[in-house]
């Protein structure tokens, strides 16, 4: 798969976390109880919107889809670096790893764009109340749903199936906790700077082309916001989004320091922090964020685990 005759190449060694052996069980142990909370968080909110007939509404449903996208998100990762933490030799094959990558940068790549939606649904709520019901129909809903995940699982493809398509020589040793694009293109027998300027190219419009429109969305949000006459009125519009741009600031602070910054290229210990704060930190959090401020939520939680 890729692999030329002549290179020697069966699979890549991730490095992950370098530490003592006793380190890479206490970690073993921190990111298993992360992994399971993130797993309950999210799935939580899955079964509340799924069982409460009032959360059957574009919001919740696209907030549904998000918690199944991070579920989905986190298990592309942390099974492979609980693994990683109690394996002596550390190897991925080489159909593994890209796996890996596509599935990290496709899920990924969908949240992107599902939170986009998410900030196009709060505009049309807060901007067009009484438009809202007609324009986001079910049908809609439904749409964008879909299109979301058909266009992050398409995004990344092409690039991904070239890069795999290529032969790697010398070194297989990867400085990280999974198969990211940047190292395996180091790894390649010959420079590829059009696969590379490609990637680079998408990973860019995939990062500022939906926050760009998300950054819109709020703008005349606020707008809106602003306008209400009485300060009990603002507070009520803007709560409903203010789950939402917690979000959307944690995930676009960490990729866009990580992909964007001057010091994207920065050492390999502080690309391993900020990867581990938007692919695992994050999803462990988001369901915290929505729970804690939105009360149909609170009591949709409530009504499902009977309290």
């Amino acid at each position: 798969m890729g692999i030329k005759e002549g290179t020697t190449i069966t699979g890549f060694i991730l490095l992950g976390f370098s530490c003592s052996r006793e380190g890479q069980i206490l970690l073993f142990l921190l990111f298993s109880v992360v992994y399971l909370l993130t797993l309950m968080g999210n799935g939580s909110i899955i079964c509340a919107v799924y069982w409460d007939q009032r959360l059957h509404t574009p919001m919740y449903i696209f907030l549904a889809n998000f918690s199944f996208l991070e579920i989905w998100y986190v298990t592309s990762t942390v099974p492979n670096m609980l693994a990683n933490f109690l394996s002596d030799t550390k190897v991925i094959s080489f159909s593994g790893c890209f796996l890996q990558f596509y599935f990290f940068f496709s899920l990924g790549s969908t949240e992107c764009f599902f939170l986009a939606i998410m900030a196009f649904d709060r505009y049309l709520a807060i901007c067009r109340p009484l438009h809202y019901p007609t324009i986001m129909t079910g049908h809609l809903c439904t749409n964008l749903v879909v299109s979301c995940w058909i266009l992050g699982f398409f995004w990344f493809l092409i690039p991904i199936i070239i890069i795999s398509q290529m032969s790697f020589c010398g070194s297989r040793i990867i400085d990280h906790f999974l198969c990211d694009p940047g190292p395996l293109l180091a790894l390649s027998c010959t420079r590829a700077p059009v696969i590379e300027l490609t990637s680079s190219t998408l990973s860019s419009l995939l990062l500022f082309i939906p926050f760009l429109f998300i950054m819109g969305s709020y703008t005349l949000v606020l707008r809106a916001v602003l306008r209400v006459p009485s300060a009990a009125g603002q507070r009520k519009a803007f709560s409903t989004c203010v789950s939402h741009l917690a979000v959307v600031s944690l995930f676009y602070g960490s990729v866009m320091v990580m992909y964007v910054s001057p010091t994207s290229e920065c050492e390999a210990g502080m690309q391993k922090i900020v990867t581990l704060f938007y692919s695992v930190v994050t999803p462990l959090i988001n369901p915290v964020i929505y729970s804690l401020r939105n009360k149909d939520m609170k009591h949709a939680m409530k009504k499902l685990l009977g309290t």
